[in-house]
């Protein structure tokens, strides 16, 4: 299980636009990781339309913000048109990503274990170490407990 002050693992994966996207392109800023389950569901579409809400304030800190799900890049494009998300949806249908970072686990709906993506939200810093871990985040307000955390 990852902790605060380890190294990030290394993310490789197709965003929105069929593009690569490398974490390591990001050193030199801070990120926000957030790990959600299904793009276009209830509570996945309000915590990417509250992150979009506070995008603004990301961008003026020079903070980047990239959800991760294991949908496909071309649902991410929709889901991202449709809502006009400003930030970067990686698409993770291989799991690598989501298991590296521990958010694959066990889930119970209507009392029936499946697995699923934990809604996780990382901060990375500068140097790639993970600065702050968010398990089990509300949608509604993680973006704002986000912006607290880093004090913006």
């Amino acid at each position: 299980m990852l902790q605060v002050n380890d190294t990030a693992p290394e993310i490789c994966l197709c965003g929105a636009d069929g593009r690569e996207v490398r974490l390591s392109s990001f050193r030199g800023k801070k990120v926000v990781l957030y790990f959600y389950p299904k793009d276009n569901t209830p509570g996945c579409t309000r915590q990417a339309c509250a992150f979009a809400g506070a995008y603004s304030r990301f961008k003026e800190a020079d903070v980047a913000v990239i959800g991760i799900s294991k949908d496909s890049a071309e649902s991410h494009r929709k889901f991202a048109e449709k809502y006009g998300l400003p930030f970067i949806l990686l698409a993770d249908p291989g799991l690598e990503a989501i298991k590296a970072y521990g958010v694959w686990q066990e889930k119970k709906l209507y009392g029936k274990p499946s697995m699923g993506v934990m809604r996780t939200t990382f901060i990375i810093d500068e140097e790639g170490k993970i600065a702050h871990i968010m398990p089990k985040v509300k949608p509604d307000t993680n973006a704002g407990e986000v912006l607290a955390l880093l004090g913006l």
